[in-house]
């Protein structure tokens, strides 16, 4: 991973200068005041980006949920920013995981036995029965829920409990509650309600999706996980499972990645499966067109 590989660099001291240098050249992009203004910095900069192609920095990933995860994810931006020169997000710093449909989705024939009737209630009670998955799941209703002086909730720590729920419990209880099957409003409600929107997903006005982008790129942990969304979720409308990569076990688990971020994403409402972060595209001016593809890659997106 990103944080072992950077402290492999450091212990080397070519290494180590490189990679201080490219630091430096990433720094002067990001803040407009830029010591790689003059051509002979360029050169600098271009030089230890390719002295570092040499090194294991140079393909590291990181873990979802891994304990040094927001700084694994800093190195490896550091990196892709300077290779790339653009911040596109156009792969993921996630490595893949190998994640067997069978193995998430083993509760369904459990849950289909149980019941004829609300499956995502099923599912919240196949989760109680499951200690990993009880505990984190109080863990994010009491902040999700709990009043502070003026607001709803503590949205923050909301948001972190949320990651951490999706990132530690077993995917076939998470997924259980969070993709669970509907014939009826009140099972479509309680799946609507599995990430309590009140608190974690809807705010008082609704940003441009654009605007909202923007401020998700500014965090590194946001900034990964749509950038998992976009690699993982590429619709094909020819390959057999509507993605791009054959694997929408992958695209699911990149989509509940989000959770937890200010790009949460949730159902519209009670009567659909479409999905949608909590934005729109009023306002959007000329980049109407581009504010649009990015929502309907939610709302109407064959793979997911």
């Amino acid at each position: 991973d990103c944080v072992k590989a950077s402290d492999q660099c450091l212990k080397e001291q070519s290494c180590s200068t490189k990679f201080r240098t490219l630091r430096q050249c990433v720094a002067g992009k990001e803040s407009n005041f830029s010591r790689a203004t003059g051509l002979e910095a360029k050169d600098e900069c271009r030089s230890a980006m390719e002295a570092l192609k040499q090194k294991s920095l140079y393909n590291c990933r990181c873990k979802r949920g891994m304990k040094k995860e927001k700084n694994c994810l800093r190195i490896y931006w550091s990196m892709y920013q300077s290779l790339q020169g653009n911040d596109l997000l156009e792969d993921s710093p996630y490595e893949p995981v190998n994640s067997r449909l069978s193995d998430i989705f083993r509760l369904a024939p459990i849950v289909s036995v149980l019941s004829k009737g609300n499956n995502c209630l099923d599912a919240a009670k196949a989760c109680n029965l499951n200690d990993t998955c009880k505990r984190f799941r109080s863990a994010y209703i009491t902040p999700c829920t709990s009043s502070t002086s003026n607001e709803i909730c503590n949205k923050r720590k909301c948001h972190k409990a949320l990651r951490l729920f999706f990132d530690k419990v077993p995917p076939k209880h998470s997924y259980g509650m969070l993709f669970c099957s509907c014939r009826d409003v009140a099972c479509t409600e309680r799946r609507r309600q599995t990430i309590v929107p009140v608190c974690s997903y809807e705010d008082r006005e609704k940003p441009n999706c654009l605007n909202l982008q923007e401020s998700c790129k500014k965090n590194y942990i946001c900034r990964s996980r749509l950038a998992d969304f976009f690699t993982n979720c590429q619709p094909e409308s020819r390959s057999v499972s509507s993605c791009l990569k054959e694997n929408y076990a992958d695209c699911l688990l990149a989509y509940s990645g989000l959770i937890g971020t200010v790009m949460t994403p949730n159902y519209i409402d009670s009567n659909s499966l479409s999905v949608a972060p909590w934005c729109d595209c009023n306002n959007s001016g000329n980049d109407i067109d581009e504010c649009l593809k990015f929502l309907n890659f939610f709302q109407d997106n064959i793979c997911l």
